[in-house]
């Protein structure tokens, strides 16, 4: 009977999807679901291949509505499950791969159901993420189930109550990274070792990202996007809101620092073995050396070095990460990993040069020598207004240069605006100057449409189709629209203005970039340094050090003397150290001076000042004071002596 509603959904499924259909049906009882094991079991007996694909979708069905409540609900769940496995172990050559990848689906869609319990889950996933390499099917299921935790992973980005769920604990998280870096060396050597065709082949399908590397994508872009993208809530400012964000960010940046310290050692373990096959490559005779060491660096992308460093490097610059914690535990592996790639870097460069026409330099200074660093404007920069421009708009902006001797102005066709319109007040025009600001040397001025709008459709030639030519390595855009425009006047006449400033007269000139392990090496030892200036700086000041500014400038403070207990937290010191202020002020003790003490020092001039010691009043007028003034007997602290 379930096989033939299978049927028949799948029938009806030409017009509206099947799950769309699957999704309305109602939860299956446990006699049911006690039945579709018993023609499961009789299947498997008799292997009746197309009655067990049927069953394996039935269950990938059940499982969505199937509650488990009774004890002989839970039997039935049980007994699935043995079923499936039974169907997982089985030889490939017996059930067919067809039938090993709907038994991992199935498993994958009743993980909440089969496995009661976050124990009994993480058993099921230390077991192929430990064993999945030794057995197909297990290799097969650690697939299916990491690829839907990623996918789940993309579509709850920026966090939702499930993300626990989804993300799995340290001890798993090992496991898979450690698999992706064996799946990386693996890659790597396969360049040295395999023949030229099955190296053409290889070239042919990377970047092939393996469902283990998928996931460690999207939990470092999950924990990456929730640290920098999200922004708090300004608008409540309350003390428990502020508690609550501060607890959020320092949870999410220990998140942050535990994958990255694992990412950044795994990586250490790839370019060691990269630098091993580039030394092996260029020390070798084979034919197609050069082939295997252009080809080489096309086959790192596909690895983590290209799809979990880049990324991690560029978020740890953001500032919410530019702290003295993460710099801390990070620098060692930094600094290892610039010395790879930057050696890496140097190797491949050297025998590239080997290649090519070029003398190598007598001298190799490093791997960035004669290589050009495309700039942040080589593809130009655009300057534009809004669209449309609205009344009473301004807008100044100033392009810089550093080094060029002339820049290119190139209009968007859609460059338009209403000049003129009443023959006294200019609408809108667009002034450029060839220096930092409106005072420099006027180049021209721009304006107006050819729609037709306003007493003169356009300003001299209107605007320019052509590149514009301005000397120098600076120019000034000046654009003002001062008063209303017409009520009949359309959008796209007062659409406004874009430009491109470049450089170069074309784009043919722009760099195409650096070689990936040089780009890497770049960015490796920009973060290095970065996180050497906070080293070097120290602990940012908090706010709490700025309200307490005056307070930690007190020289009664600074004569104390500080130590630091077993929690970090540092404290006065309770040794004794010789000091004229005593610990308490005793009111009650009688003190007197001899009575030269009160006499000035011979030579003061008349009118000056000078300290006299402390004169004890009687107890009880001190104490009579004391009660009008409403001010307690003051206490020192022990360490103040």
């Amino acid at each position: 009977m379930c096989i033939h509603q299978l049927n028949l959904l799948a029938a009806s499924s030409n017009s509206l999807p099947l799950e769309a259909l699957l999704g309305k049906q109602h939860p299956i009882e446990a006699r049911h679901f006690g039945s579709i094991c018993d023609i499961m079991e009789k299947a498997m007996v008799n292997r009746d291949t197309c009655i067990i694909r049927c069953i394996l979708v039935v269950f990938q069905v059940v499982f969505r509505f199937f509650n488990p409540l009774s004890e002989q609900d839970r039997e039935s769940v049980r007994r699935s499950g043995r079923l499936l496995w039974q169907l997982l172990m089985a030889p490939v050559d017996q059930i067919g791969t067809e039938i090993q990848r709907e038994v991992c689906l199935a498993i994958s869609s009743g993980l909440n159901t089969l496995y009661q319990g976050e124990t009994e889950l993480n058993k099921l996933l230390k077991l192929v993420l430990t064993e999945g390499e030794r057995n197909r099917g297990l290799s097969q299921l650690r697939d299916v189930i990491l690829t839907n935790l990623a996918e789940q992973l993309q579509k709850n980005r920026f966090g939702s109550e499930d993300d626990d769920h989804y993300r799995l604990n340290d001890e798993l998280l090992h496991y898979v990274l450690k698999t992706v870096v064996r799946e990386s060396c693996l890659l790597i050597t396969k360049c040295q070792t395999v023949a030229r065709d099955d190296f053409q082949k290889l070239l042919s399908t990377v970047p092939v990202v393996s469902p283990c590397l998928r996931y460690l994508m999207a939990v470092q872009n999950h924990l990456l996007s929730n640290t920098i993208l999200i922004r708090p809530d300004e608008s409540d400012d309350s003390d428990s809101s502020l508690q609550g964000e501060t607890m959020k960010v320092q949870e999410l940046q220990s998140s942050i620092l535990s994958l990255a310290t694992k990412i950044l050692v795994g990586c250490d373990e790839v370019l060691e073995t990269l630098q091993q096959v580039t030394t092996a490559l260029i020390n070798s005779d084979i034919s197609d050396r050069e082939t295997r060491l252009k080809g080489l660096e096309q086959v790192t992308k596909a690895t983590m070095l290209g799809h979990l460093l880049p990324v991690l490097l560029t978020s740890l610059m953001h500032p919410t990460l530019q702290t003295l914690t993460l710099a801390d535990a990070l620098m060692p592996q930094l600094v290892q990993l610039v010395l790879y790639t930057s050696q890496t870097a140097l190797l491949l460069k050297t025998q590239s040069l080997l290649f090519t026409e070029d003398p190598l330099p007598r001298e190799e200074a490093g791997f960035l020598t004669g290589l050009k660093i495309p700039a942040p404007w080589a593809a130009g920069k655009t300057v534009e207004t809004m669209h449309p421009v609205r009344d009473n708009y301004k807008f100044k902006e100033t392009v810089h240069i550093p080094g060029a001797r002339c820049l290119y102005l190139r209009f968007d066709a859609r460059c338009s605006s209403q000049y003129d319109y009443d023959k006294v007040i200019t609408l809108s025009t667009l002034v450029i100057y060839a220096g930092p600001n409106t005072n420099s040397r006027k180049v021209t001025e721009y304006g107006g449409n050819t729609l037709g709008y306003g007493s003169r459709s356009v300003l001299g030639t209107g605007w320019p189709k052509d590149l514009v030519k301005v000397e120098g390595d600076t120019v000034t855009f000046s654009f003002e629209m001062r008063s209303g425009r017409e009520h009949n006047t359309p959008d796209k006449a007062m659409w406004g203005f874009a430009c491109t400033v470049r450089a170069q007269e074309s784009s043919e000139d722009v760099s195409g970039g650096l070689p990936f392990l040089a780009d890497l090496a770049l960015g490796l030892s920009v973060l290095a340094c970065s996180m050497l200036r906070i080293l070097y700086n120290g602990p940012e000041v908090t706010r709490e050090e700025e309200a307490c500014q005056d307070l930690l400038c007190s020289k009664l403070l600074q004569r104390c003397q500080w130590q630091v207990e077993a929690n970090g937290a540092i404290s006065p010191a309770l040794t004794p150290s010789p000091s004229p202020l005593p610990l308490t002020i005793e009111e009650d003790r009688e003190f007197t001076y001899p009575s030269d003490v009160l006499i000035p020092p011979p030579g003061l001039m008349p009118g000056s000042y000078f300290d006299l010691p402390r004169i004890r009043l009687p107890p009880g007028i001190m104490s009579r004071l004391r009660e009008v003034s409403g001010r307690a007997r003051p206490q020192f602290r022990p360490s103040i002596k």
